[in-house]
């Protein structure tokens, strides 16, 4: 199979079980957990209204400014998918638009994330559906290939594998390896029942602050 004009079957999902616990739980949170080194980068935005992106990964890797292999992964995706595609960060023709996002949906799929430019803004940004990408523009994209889809790719410094938990709100994107990613999901619902704690001392002024002087103490601050 040619390298630049495959498809790769058969990939493993997470459970879904794992992706609406995920669900739950603040991107932020969950990244916190991850020690911060799994994010798709700032420039990943939400398009849509708003709304949690949860679901399990079909990637894609095209050629920057094409979307062919984005139109056969909308074609051979099923209910639950999340659509991620590395289209090298270029902004200089769109992605996806309307019409692809609106087909997706049909098929099941909860979200798309793309490493590149969308367009149709009015439509994306009034709708729920979850669309994340790196720009806007109105110029359409090629559909002339090469592409691959459901192999490895990254974004900004995001692995992202097939299968793969994909996890989204208003503060960005997220990848959750599929394995270890219930030890991933205990820590974060640890830290997501500390900070409602926290939230409630905040509210009554019984927030313990010793913690910020002990810290500047123990680094060797000093006041004048």
């Amino acid at each position: 199979m040619p390298v630049g004009f495959r498809i790769v079957r058969g990939h493993v999902r997470a459970e879904r079980s794992l992706v609406e616990a995920f669900a739950e739980i603040p991107a932020a949170i969950v990244s916190d957990n991850m020690n911060r080194m799994y994010g798709g980068g700032a420039n990943l935005r939400p398009l849509h209204k708003g709304g949690v992106l949860a679901g399990t990964a079909l990637t894609v890797r095209c050629r920057p400014g094409d979307n062919l292999m984005v139109h056969k992964a909308a074609d051979v995706a099923e209910p639950g998918d999340v659509i991620v595609v590395d289209a090298g960060g270029d902004l200089t023709n769109a992605i996806i638009g309307e019409l692809i996002v609106r087909h997706a949906r049909s098929r099941g799929v909860v979200g798309l994330v793309v490493n590149g430019a969308a367009r149709d803004m009015d439509a994306l940004a009034a709708d729920t559906f979850p669309v994340y990408a790196a720009g806007v523009t109105h110029r359409g994209p090629y559909k002339d290939g090469p592409g691959e889809i459901n192999v490895p790719i990254d974004i900004g410094g995001m692995t992202v594998n097939p299968g793969d938990i994909m996890l989204g709100d208003a503060d960005g994107v997220l990848a959750i390896p599929r394995i270890g990613a219930e030890t991933i999901l205990e820590a974060a619902r640890a830290q997501q029942a500390k900070e409602a704690d926290i939230l409630k001392a905040i509210e009554t002024g019984s927030w313990d602050r010793r913690w910020v002087d002990e810290t500047l103490k123990a680094k060797g601050f000093t006041e004048e």
